[in-house]
């Protein structure tokens, strides 16, 4: 116990943040269970029905509908984002690793939801029930941090400081291949950077329920990205087999 309290805070007082550290764990492992056996939520390219590489993919039906990716990842980060920004106000503190966490969050789905308006090209679109349980998992995660980080102020600090490491971190509806960069190595980098990105809200706020979510989302995305990898070496003849899911040149 000593070992780990020198890396995290103490547990919370709180039933709903320890309990929600567990099933936010759970859940997220499920789901990345979940698209390694081909269960995958309906956004992206698993948007479609599987068919034979001659022929078009054909959009599912939704009990909910669907609208537009881009309205779709636009719902994905806003709650999030208007929740990171109110903490300034709702949970006001000069403390320097709240202020820290706070901007973290803030400035990251900023950046998403800019990326979205301004920056990615989407076509197609996205189912409405996926698209709710993604949004409430980031707007979750986002609020519960921000509460977990709250019980934090006036305790010692974790005997290991990792804010520095957390702060180091940086019109076809037709497929293609991507290529460049970090694409000629692994075809999932920004789940790699996401996840990353998760690992460094931790190091900078060192609370269980943060730990929790982080490695929750990487069992996620590595779940995501064998689903990925698996999609463009069905789809595509001419894939590269040397090109991993997520880690370059292992997996």
């Amino acid at each position: 116990m000593e070992m780990v309290t020198s890396f995290v805070y103490p547990p919370p007082p709180s039933i709903l943040l320890n309990t929600m550290s567990v099933v936010g764990l759970v859940s997220l492992a499920k789901v990345g269970w979940s698209e390694v056996r081909g269960i995958h939520l309906k956004y992206s390219k698993f948007n479609n029905n599987k068919t034979s590489s001659s022929s078009s993919p054909q959009p599912q039906k939704h009990p909910l509908g669907s609208f537009s990716s881009r309205t779709g990842m636009l719902l994905l980060y806003t709650p999030a984002f208007l929740a990171a920004a109110s903490s300034f106000f709702v949970l006001p503190s000069d403390d320097l690793r709240f202020l820290l966490l706070k901007s973290a969050l803030a400035l990251h789905f900023f950046k998403r939801i800019f990326e979205v308006l301004f920056i990615h090209k989407y076509s197609g679109e996205m189912a409405i029930d996926s698209a709710l349980t993604i949004t409430t998992s980031y707007f979750s995660s986002t609020a519960l941090m921000l509460y977990s980080q709250n019980f934090t102020l006036g305790l010692p600090e974790p005997g290991f400081d990792l804010k520095p490491s957390g702060l180091s971190e940086d019109g076809t509806k037709e497929y293609k291949i991507p290529k460049g960069g970090l694409f000629d190595t692994i075809i999932c980098p920004h789940y790699l950077f996401e996840i990353l990105v998760f690992w460094s809200f931790f190091m900078v706020s060192q609370t269980i329920y943060s730990f929790s979510f982080a490695m929750g989302t990487t069992f996620y995305l590595v779940g995501r990205s064998y689903a990925t990898r698996s999609w463009y070496l069905s789809k595509f003849d001419d894939f590269p087999k040397h090109i991993k899911a997520l880690i370059p040149f292992v997996f």
